[in-house]
């Protein structure tokens, strides 16, 4: 017996040489197909949904909304621009964040003054 026998057996490698047993096209395609579907249902769906949502909270956005944007900060939408949002965060202290950067919208009076 040789490491080659040891390795692939002699049946295998004889069901291999013949025609007879290749694979159709679909059967070798199907398994990528249903990676395909899994990763799309799992992944892709569900990102385009949180997109999507994201971009109506957005478009959504008044003057005098309370939110948070992605570093964490909190306050009061003082003025909207097309690009950016100007944030009251504390008693005459606003920054300007990009309107992308503003992750949700709080329910009126969360924040309360000091």
């Amino acid at each position: 017996m040789s490491l080659l026998d040891i390795l692939v057996s002699p049946a295998a490698a004889q069901a291999a040489g013949g025609a007879a047993g290749q694979p159709s096209m679909l059967s070798s395609i199907l398994p990528l197909i249903i990676i395909f579907i899994v990763f799309w249902f799992l992944l892709l769906r569900p990102q385009m949904k949180r997109a999507k949502e994201h971009r109506e909270l957005l478009a959504k956005l008044q003057k005098g909304d309370e939110v948070i944007t992605g570093g964490g900060l909190a306050g009061r939408i003082e003025d909207l621009g097309e690009s950016f949002v100007t944030v009251e965060i504390a008693d005459k202290v606003s920054i300007k964040v990009q309107r992308g950067a503003i992750t949700a919208v709080l329910p009126k009076g969360t924040l309360k003054s000091a």
